[in-house]
């Protein structure tokens, strides 16, 4: 009996970790899918391979934030509404001709040569896709014009630009890392400040967490992402926004300074200095020691129609752990 509740035990604790690595090689083995498609589609319609990388990923984090899209069928995310596949004055709405779709002004095309355009087939909306934006060029900016043409909304076009340029430098689609804002060994302290009372330039809320060091200790970025805002505002002092590809906008405030070579659009991944604590902000620019210094550090979720703040606080308790215990 004895033996059998060792074997029990055993199991009891090798299970989660075996379920966590089959989970992990299935996430590889879609990437890899992913990747074989891109690559696939970029030969055919010469859009390049990290144009479909960015656009999947940013229509990967909407679904997952809107409940109204149905989760994809296949390794790829991309969502196109029937009646812009099949055409507004379509019928049938799950029409799979090319021909009859093409008739009634729907954009959904074949792209395995299977004689079928089917919604729901990765080759097939990858082609759509890349064949919309190869009628407008191929270039960056052809391919911005061709975006906003599609999606009619500016940060869905910076996203999937931000997501691109990403993708473009680390040449991979496993980007899950993160970082802790500052560095570990710095004497800092912080604790949950979201949802706060803030009476400065208004009553609100604050939108954040603070994380209390000294001046001039060195903030890092906790994602990969591009800097998307990079200067003076009067509540946050010197800051920095920086778009991850998951869709969420970082806020790095009340800096004394930033990093030489961070500019607007630069490419960051997580660890990589982006400036340092200050206590700048409430006031016009250049105001400064108004409170002790710290870096105030929010995130905000864009899911594809408004973007809202929430909590970092579990965020940063994560990271930071997951950081310890990278150094041990």
């Amino acid at each position: 009996m004895r033996k059998y509740s060792f074997l029990i035990l055993i199991l009891f604790f090798l299970l989660p970790t075996n379920i966590c690595l089959s989970a992990e090689v299935d996430e590889d083995k879609l990437r890899a899918e992913r990747m074989m498609l891109f690559h696939k589609m970029e030969t055919l319609t010469h859009v390049p391979w990290y144009i479909y990388a960015g656009i999947d990923q940013y229509e990967r984090s909407i679904r997952r934030s809107q409940k109204d899209i149905p989760r994809e069928k296949g390794a790829i995310a991309i969502y196109i509404p029937p009646e812009k596949w099949a055409g507004g004055a379509n019928p049938n709405k799950a029409d799979t001709s090319a021909n009859s779709i093409s008739f009634f002004g729907g954009i959904g095309l074949d792209g395995n040569g299977d004689g079928k355009a089917v919604i729901t087939d990765d080759e097939d909306l990858l082609y759509t896709i890349g064949h919309f934006l190869q009628s407008y060029g191929t270039t960056i900016e052809d391919i911005r014009i061709g975006l906003w043409d599609y999606y009619h909304r500016d940060q869905a076009v910076r996203t999937i630009i931000s997501n691109s340029a990403v993708y473009r430098t680390f040449e991979t689609l496993k980007l899950e890392k993160h970082a802790f804002p500052v560095p570990l060994h710095a004497n800092y302290s912080y604790r949950s400040t979201w949802g706060d009372r803030r009476g400065w330039g208004g009553l609100r809320i604050h939108e954040g967490t603070d994380i209390f060091a000294s001046y001039g200790v060195a903030v890092k970025s906790t994602s990969y992402g591009t800097v998307e805002t990079k200067g003076w505002n009067r509540y946050g002092g010197w800051r920095i926004g920086i778009r991850d590809i998951q869709g969420n906008y970082h806020y790095y405030a009340h800096l004394n300074g930033f990093e030489k070579g961070i500019e607007k659009d630069s490419v960051v991944q997580p660890g990589q200095v982006i400036g340092y604590v200050g206590s700048s902000g409430y006031g016009p620019k250049g105001t400064a020691g108004k409170f002790p210094p710290h870096l105030h550090y929010g995130i905000y979720k864009d899911n594809g129609r408004t973007e809202w703040s929430y909590d970092p606080y579990p965020s940063l308790r994560l990271w930071e752990r997951q950081e310890r215990s990278r150094k041990k």
